[in-house]
C-alpha cells in the first residue's frame, strides 16, 4: 500500500484522538497490571465495574492473596473466564511478593514471566505505568491495522511489528490508544461506520472508497 495513505491515515487518527488515555481505571501499576488481566475477552466498561467493587478491597498483592480463590473470583466473575482469571492474579501477585518486593517489573522480559501476561498486557503496562514506547495490539488494534491495510498480519506479533515499522518510535504509546477508541467508536467489528469515519476517503476497505 502507497506510504502516503498510511501515513495520511497516522495523520487523521492522531488528530481525531489526540489525548486519548486508557479507558480503565487504576490508581497504581498494580491495579493497571490486574485490570489488563480481566480484560481478556471482556470490555473494559465491565472490568471497570468489577474494579469499583474488586480495589476498595484488595489493591496490593498482599491485599489480593489474603482475599483466596474463592473470593476473588466470586468478585471477578462477571469478567468472564473467572476461575483462571482469579489463578493467574493470584499466583502473579504470589510472585511479586517475593521476587519483585512487591512491585510489578519494569523489564518486559521479567512481565512475560508473570502468569496470565501475555505481550498485550506487558506492553499496556510498559507504555501506560512505565511510559516507555510499546505497542499493545488487542482486538482493536489488530482489527483496524488489517483492515485499514496499516500493518497486516495472521499474528498480533506480525502486526506489533508492521506497526513498529511505520509508527515513529515516539508516538507508539499513543497510536495504541488511537486505534483502539477509533475501533470502538467507528471501525467497529460489525457493520464498522464508514460514513462516519473520518479516514473514509482514504482507508482501503471503506465503503466510501467504492
Amino acid at each position: 500500500m502507497d506510504e502516503k495513505i498510511l501515513l495520511d491515515e497516522l495523520k487523521i487518527l492522531e488528530e481525531t484522538y489526540r489525548g486519548a488515555v486508557p479507558q480503565l481505571k487504576f490508581n497504581s501499576t498494580f491495579e493497571l497490571l490486574v485490570a489488563v488481566i480481566l480484560s481478556a475477552q471482556c470490555t473494559d466498561k465491565r472490568v471497570n465495574q468489577v474494579t469499583q467493587v474488586l480495589f476498595p478491597l484488595a489493591n496490593t498483592p498482599e491485599k489480593i492473596l489474603s482475599l483466596g480463590q474463592a473470593r476473588l473470583e466470586e468478585i471477578i466473575r462477571p469478567c468472564g473466564y473467572f476461575r483462571a482469571k482469579a489463578k493467574h492474579i493470584l499466583e502473579t501477585s504470589k510472585i511479586l511478593l517475593e521476587s519483585y518486593s512487591g512491585e510489578v517489573p519494569h523489564d518486559f522480559d521479567e512481565l512475560l514471566k508473570l502468569p496470565g501476561v501475555g505481550r498485550k498486557t506487558a506492553n499496556v503496562v510498559t507504555s501506560v505505568a512505565f511510559k516507555k514506547p510499546a505497542i499493545a495490539v488487542d482486538t482493536h488494534v489488530f482489527r483496524l491495522a488489517n483492515r485499514m491495510k496499516l500493518a497486516e498480519g495472521k499474528t498480533p506479533l506480525e502486526v506489533e511489528c508492521g506497526l513498529q515499522k511505520i509508527i515513529p518510535r515516539d508516538k507508539w504509546a499513543d497510536a495504541h490508544h488511537w486505534l483502539i477508541w477509533h475501533g470502538r467508536e467507528v471501525c467497529r467489528a460489525r457493520n464498522p461506520k464508514c460514513s462516519d469515519c473520518p479516514l473514509s476517503k482514504i482507508c482501503p476497505s471503506s465503503t466510501d472508497t467504492h
